[in-house]
């Protein structure tokens, strides 16, 4: 055993971490994953966080909640970021995704607004002004009605049409789409997503879990890339 331990923050039961687990795990982790909200109707009923220090690598998941509207979770948001804040200043290595990365945003002087256009389901992401993509073009999973701007001192690497998808500030990433996703992901986030709120969106359950099982082997390897490259482009101390 290597004795490295990494730290992964799912919001919700059905946000862990997934393929990026998966991945930390292959490079010797031992990963530890602590979910803050047990249930939906209780989004300000939450467990503490661990020390973030403790670990050395934390890996933020997404969430069903949004920063444009804290009042809903202002019992753990705050001290969430705080997390973040403190782990930049010991160049502790930390990846956001989708609502990991608006926190990261937002903790470190970013913004998060609502997007003028709902991404749901599999897009591509291109570097600025035609600079190398380190994580690839994907497809990537994209699922998220809100949207990032990053702080001043950010690097931009990637974005969509319509959103920053990828952006690194010292040991901090932050994505928007979701590299973690597989077929389990996706079924259980489904459970949660009525037929109506898929339609409003132009999608339907049939036509995303076809496209997971689609696209499941691919963004493993991808997501695989995508971890070791986060290991060994952030700072550490």
């Amino acid at each position: 055993m290597t004795g490295k331990r990494a730290l992964v923050i799912a919001h919700e039961p059905d946000g862990p971490g997934g393929q990026v687990s998966v991945a930390l795990e292959k490079r010797g982790f031992e990963v530890h994953t602590h979910v803050v909200t047990s249930t939906y109707e209780s989004p300000n009923d939450a467990t503490p966080f661990p020390d973030f220090a403790e670990f050395d690598v934390v890996a933020v998941m997404g969430s069903i909640r949004s920063l444009t509207r804290k009042d809903e979770i202002d019992a753990w948001v705050h001290e969430e970021m705080r997390l973040i804040r403190e782990a930049h200043e010991r160049q502790q290595p930390l990846l956001g995704v989708c609502f990991g990365g608006q926190l990261i945003a937002e903790a470190m002087g970013g913004s998060v607004e609502v997007a003028p256009e709902t991404e749901l389901g599999w897009y591509e992401i291109e570097a600025p002004d035609g600079a190398e993509n380190p994580v690839g073009r994907g497809p990537w999973m994209e699922w998220h009605h809100d949207r990032f701007t990053p702080p001043a001192e950010a690097e931009v690497l990637a974005s969509s049409e319509r959103a920053v998808q990828l952006f690194t500030m010292g040991s901090l990433v932050a994505t928007q789409f979701h590299p973690e996703v597989d077929v389990p992901h996706i079924t259980e986030w489904l459970t949660v997503a009525d037929d109506d709120y898929l339609a409003e969106y132009g999608r339907d359950r049939e036509t995303i879990l076809a496209e997971i099982r689609a696209h499941e082997a691919r963004n493993a390897e991808q997501c695989d890339r995508l971890v070791d490259w986060f290991l060994t482009t952030t700072t550490r101390p």
